[in-house]
């Protein structure tokens, strides 16, 4: 089959998880034979192509005129999805929440909506108004869908809710880790104290909580030391930095023991971790976080999120702990709980590896995508 994928970020791009999400399954597809494409909008003057391991990666100029960005984006899009349909033609077009909102629904390919978490669903969850276009937009993008999918059942079930879907089927397939790629290391590597979170630095990441968390975590446990690796964010509104407007807010005499480090290269990640006593993931919402996976199978102490899909990912006290990401005083008991027990971290940790390897395992999945894919581009679809 030739899959097609729609993203704005994959990688080396910025990205987050979709765009690691989206490179790990292009990937393994074309590792078992099939033909993968990715196509997308980027910040850049001319077309550009590349291959990554045996992935065509098509990134568009985006529109630049403000009043016109829109049309343009969509012209484009349609433009490059069918001159790519017509040199090899597309089995199954997939992409992740709003994408298909610049997507014609005349465009004669089957047209696979995966559901990351959802614009609406997202702020929703957060007790936030979202912007009237983007709702719009996500109720389009499901209307041009002829098939749908989620990746745990808490996205299905608030996409359903809050964008009036009904009974239409969506199938559930969790997000996979590669686990080749992300695996335990040697215990040596262990650094005392250091506690990792991977995520872009943005509120709904729990990154401000955590860092109010820490002042009380180093009294506790002196060797406590936090790094976080991830993209920036900025308010549309002030301009401002949110990982500036933290670093400022970090208690004067503290500011070597907490950094916020910025990207790093997703293959550079398990050199990273592997030295992490305790990985840490307080989300405020997610929809099935490939970085809370990805600390299960490098076999680490994994603090997550309570709410959302939380439970879906971690067993608390079995395979990792939850805790409350809106209070920084159960982020805290939860660290110093795992930095105070070496034993518990690794009973915790061979857990987790051990859920990874049977929940979301990039084998597993591959296979149960393509079987998917298989049903989405020869049926109908609702």
């Amino acid at each position: 089959m030739h899959l097609c994928f729609l993203c704005n970020e994959y990688p080396p791009a910025p990205h987050g998880g979709i765009g690691s999400f989206t490179q790990t399954l292009a990937r393994e597809l074309v590792k078992h034979g099939h033909s993968a494409s990715v196509v997308g909008l980027y910040p850049i003057d001319s077309p550009a192509t590349e291959d990554d391991q045996g992935v065509s990666v098509l990134r568009v100029p985006q529109g630049r005129i403000p009043k016109l960005r829109i049309a343009a984006n969509f012209f484009r899009m349609q433009q490059a999805l069918k001159r790519l349909h017509r040199e090899r033609p597309i089995d199954l077009l997939e992409g992740a929440d709003r994408s298909f909102f610049l997507v014609s629904p005349r465009l004669p390919i089957p047209k696979l909506l995966r559901m990351h978490g959802g614009y609406v669903a997202t702020l929703m969850h957060l007790g936030q108004v979202p912007e009237r276009q983007k709702v719009l937009e996500d109720r389009w993008a499901v209307r041009v869908a002829t098939h749908l999918c989620a990746c745990s059942r808490f996205v299905a079930e608030a996409n359903r809710k809050r964008l009036a879907l009904g009974d239409r089927p969506i199938r559930v397939i969790l997000n996979p880790v590669d686990l080749r790629l992300f695996r335990p290391q040697d215990p040596a590597l262990e650094e005392d104290g250091l506690i990792v979170c991977v995520g872009t630095i943005i509120e709904r990441k729990g990154i401000r909580q955590l860092v109010e968390a820490m002042p009380q975590v180093i009294a506790a446990y002196p060797r406590a030391r936090l790094i976080a690796y991830g993209n920036d964010s900025v308010d549309s509104r002030t301009g401002e930095s949110f990982a500036e407007k933290l670093r400022r807010s970090i208690p004067p005499g503290l500011s070597d023991r907490i950094t916020l480090a910025g990207p790093v290269r997703r293959e550079q990640l398990p050199a990273l971790m592997a030295k992490a006593s305790v990985c840490i993931y307080p989300s405020h919402v997610e929809a099935l976080p490939i970085a809370w996976v990805e600390g299960l199978a490098m076999g680490k102490a994994v603090i997550g999120a309570r709410i959302g899909p939380g439970p879906e990912v971690i067993e608390d006290g079995v395979s990792g702990l939850l805790c409350d990401p809106h209070d920084p005083n159960s982020i805290a008991a939860a660290l110093l709980t795992l930095l105070r027990d070496p034993a518990l971290r690794t009973r915790l940790g061979a857990a987790g590896r051990a859920r990874a390897e049977q929940l979301f395992s990039l084998e597993k999945l591959v296979h149960e995508n393509i079987a998917f894919y298989r049903e989405c581009a020869s049926g109908p679809g609702t």
